[in-house]
């Protein structure tokens, strides 16, 4: 396995290292690849997840492909590792591909919603409102596409800025903007970081008028999260979410060259962390008697509000991502985009949390069920895959709730 590793090691590329196979070794390895600053998990204790085991593998549902068991499909999935939780115990621990108990995982977008829980503790400390705007947080936004936006629109993905999110493009917006946060090589001429990048980017339409999946506005959070704690993405973190967490390791998060945190997506966690965030907002916020997240913004996150409804339920762009069945339009009148949080079913409490490559944390208030799976796939996105893993998850929450 360790000569295994080094050839790895000496075929990934600043330039390969997102597709396949290189990605299977590299989405546990970002330190190596892209300069990162490390989220500090304290000196607090871990707080720790009890075992309750139950051997789900030969679980039995539907997919794309006909009837599946749980052990298919995380073979077939490129699973890294995978963790279910039920009322705060371990379920089901499982690591593939090299990974282990203390291996530090590209989360990919499932970066926004960790996001979103650190705006929502600045929000409840009364530093950040929500309709505030973002130019007042970040001045040089002042002339910008993002001028007269707010806090509310980027955590709701409703800001008027143009930003391709097309990965199968290379010269889309997305990819363009790798080459400013240091994830792909930079051309000859290239001369902007992520905060150039943001400042150059067009307005498309008003703000609020509609519901658009763009990676970058959390990007700009991060910088109203920088600006108002008056600390580096990655210190805020520490200090306002991942120690008060009871996290059991650092994180870490890949940074420009002039140290802007991509945090859209350039987080990496290890396996237990990302599930011990997931059972925080599944507790409402709170972790033993400690309200780390507030509640209200847990409780905005599931329900959301009429206009954030109905921009989601409008969205082509809804439809594009695959989260619903394209005729199932019901899905889409209760399914929303809320503080950097898929909502798929309000009433039962079902939040999804994604990235790209297969990224899933899914949680189930209703099931009391916290379901994690970083993996490395070949595509970006698979929206038949991305289905079969939701099966999959509604399917362990069926069966974790007849054992209750």
């Amino acid at each position: 396995m360790r000569a295994d590793a080094a050839r790895a090691e000496s075929l990934v590329t600043l330039a390969n290292w997102q597709q396949a196979p290189w990605n299977r070794w590299s989405f546990q390895r970002m330190r190596q690849i892209i300069p990162s600053a490390r989220v500090s998990r304290g000196r607090g204790p871990v707080r720790e997840l009890p075992a309750a085991p139950a051997d789900l593998d030969g679980l039995i549902f539907e997919t794309s492909r006909g009837t599946s068991t749980l052990a298919r499909l995380l073979s077939r999935s490129y699973a890294d590792g995978f963790l279910v939780l039920h009322r705060g115990r371990i379920v089901t621990e499982q690591y593939f591909n090299g990974m282990e108990r203390d291996t530090p995982h590209l989360l990919q977008s499932i970066s926004k919603s960790i996001v979103g829980g650190i705006v929502g503790v600045l929000v409840g400390r009364g530093v950040l409102a929500e309709d505030q705007p973002v130019a007042e947080c970040v001045p040089e936004l002042t002339g910008t596409s993002f001028e007269g936006a707010t806090v509310r629109h980027l955590l709701d993905m409703t800001a008027g800025t143009r930003f391709s999110e097309d990965y199968d493009d290379p010269d889309s917006d997305v990819r363009l903007y790798e080459r400013a946060a240091g994830w792909q090589p930079a051309e000859p001429d290239d001369e902007l970081d992520l905060l150039g990048y943001i400042l150059g980017l067009p307005s498309d339409r008003e703000h609020g008028e509609r519901f658009e999946y763009r990676s970058i506005l959390t990007d700009v959070l991060g910088l109203v999260v920088e600006r108002v704690s008056g600390l580096r993405f990655a210190e805020a973190m520490s200090e306002l979410l991942w120690a008060p967490l009871g996290a059991g390791f650092d994180a870490e998060i890949t940074v420009d060259r002039h140290g802007y945190a991509l945090t859209d997506g350039g987080l990496s966690v290890t396996l237990r962390d990302l599930a011990r965030f997931g059972q925080l907002y599944l507790q409402s916020g709170c972790w033993d008697g400690h309200q780390v997240v507030p509640a209200a913004w847990v409780n905005d996150t599931r329900y959301a509000d009429r206009t954030c409804r109905e921009t989601f339920a409008d969205s082509d762009d809804a439809r594009r991502l695959g989260f619903c069945d394209p005729e199932q339009t019901e899905c889409y009148t209760k399914a929303h985009y809320r503080n950097c949080w898929w909502v798929l079913d309000p009433q039962l409490g079902v939040l999804l949390a994604s990235g790209i490559y297969g990224q899933t944390m899914y949680v189930n208030m209703f099931a009391n069920a916290v379901i994690v799976l970083l993996a490395s796939r070949p595509e970006p996105f698979d929206a038949a895959m991305n289905g079969d893993v939701l099966q999959a998850c509604s399917a362990i929450s069926s069966a974790l709730t007849l054992l209750s």
